[in-house]
């Protein structure tokens, strides 16, 4: 695979909460309109799409992109849990840089429902028996739902192994807030403070408030990648390349270890990020800006250890100091991230995209990080997948 692959077009709707939203459909073909017209090309050039989401039946990836236009292409419907939007880029990707195609859409959106996540088919074995199992053996605490338990199990460790304040969560879902502020597209954008935070209802006593999780949200993002020769050829925008993408699974670490953090997929995560590193010649210290996997703030902290942004165990001391924000060593979420951008779980990983694509072309207005030449994506989905994407300005 050794074609360059370009991002030439994102889009995305404003995320909402569920009920405040147009049909899935609706949304999705918006942000497809919004990547077209970004990238100055007709839905008739696409020659392929990937089309992510978690909830919803087959073929609604069809059903979407019909209102765009039916060209008789091929469209495949993904579903890779939380990073289910970045499987798709991943797909698109592929298809370019292996020339199976010239031109390729990556789709994601999502109508979720209020509340916490939920098994939609009751009556088989769930994908998530043996995190349960885990999640169960290691922290317990059966009253409580079990994607806090996940995330916040995995907080719980780090608390415990390097004596990490419950404040520091709260630290990192204040500098969500504020970056959202500047971010239009953002469901939540009014800056809350540290102590507000921790006086928010507690959701797990001593290691997580409500504001510490993300919220159900729907929405839709896509981005449209296309060769070298194409962008050439139509003279399209060439400024954002994808220089490196790796996708994993779990390892043996993830039950092995009696670890909650690795249930949560640490060594996934790293395994991904070592790769695009060592594919792209650069190291962590190389890079500007990230969009990385706040589903809880506890996953934040874990992530800047697990893509190498800071040593294991020193993830406090990178929040504290603030090195993941404007001014500190690398600017994390931008966008305001899950925490308060919101996570509609297909469309994630192309909003995190359509971010750092902004942020690259330099026209991320008043987030807009400075200079900023190599930007790492990060997202990941319990069962389990991590995606991590590293796009360069060139």
């Amino acid at each position: 695979m050794s074609n360059n692959v370009f991002v030439t077009g994102v889009g995305m709707v404003p995320f909402a909460k569920p009920g405040q939203h147009a049909p899935y459909y609706e949304m999705a073909a918006s942000a497809t309109k919004a990547a077209l017209g970004d990238a100055g090309i007709g839905y008739e050039q696409i020659q392929q799409a990937y089309v992510g989401y978690v909830y919803g039946d087959s073929t609604a990836g069809q059903r979407a992109l019909y209102e765009v236009g039916m060209t008789g292409i091929p469209i495949v419907n993904v579903n890779n849990n939380c990073s289910t939007g970045s499987t798709a880029l991943f797909l698109a990707r592929q298809a370019v840089a292996s020339g199976a195609a010239d031109c390729v859409l990556a789709l994601g959106f999502e109508h979720m429902t209020p509340g916490a996540l939920g098994a939609v088919f009751k009556d088989r074995p769930s994908p998530f028996d043996r995190f349960d199992e885990a999640t169960e053996q290691l922290v317990g605490h059966g009253e409580i739902p079990l994607a806090l338990r996940y995330f916040g199990g995995a907080g719980l460790a780090h608390m415990e192994q390097y004596g990490t304040q419950m404040s520091t969560f709260a630290k990192i879902r204040a500098k969500a807030s504020r970056h959202a502020s500047n971010n239009p597209v953002a469901l939540f954008r009014t800056v809350v403070t540290e102590d507000e935070v921790m006086a928010t209802p507690v959701m797990w006593p001593g290691v997580m408030t409500r504001l510490m999780a993300c919220p159900p949200t729907c929405g839709a993002a896509a981005a449209i990648v296309c060769s070298e020769a194409f962008a050439q050829r139509h003279g399209l925008d060439r400024s954002v390349r994808i220089k490196a993408q790796a996708m994993t699974t779990d390892g043996t670490a993830t039950f092995g270890a009696k670890d909650m953090r690795e249930v949560v997929g640490f060594s996934m995560a790293r395994a991904a990020a070592e790769k695009v590193y060592a594919d792209a010649g650069v190291g962590p210290g190389d890079i500007d800006v990230v969009e990385l996997h706040d589903c809880f703030a506890h996953n934040e902290l874990i992530s800047y250890e697990a893509l190498g942004l800071c040593p294991v165990g020193g993830a406090e001391k990178f929040v504290v100091d603030g090195d993941n924000t404007y001014g500190g060593k690398v600017v994390t979420n931008p966008s305001g991230g899950l925490l308060s951008k919101g996570h509609p779980l297909g469309a994630t990983g192309l909003a995190q995209c359509t971010e750092l694509v902004q942020q690259l072309r330099g026209t991320a207005d008043k987030r807009q990080v400075a200079g900023a030449r190599l930007a790492l994506q990060h997202n990941l989905g319990l069962g389990g997948a991590c995606v991590v994407t590293l796009y360069e300005r060139v």
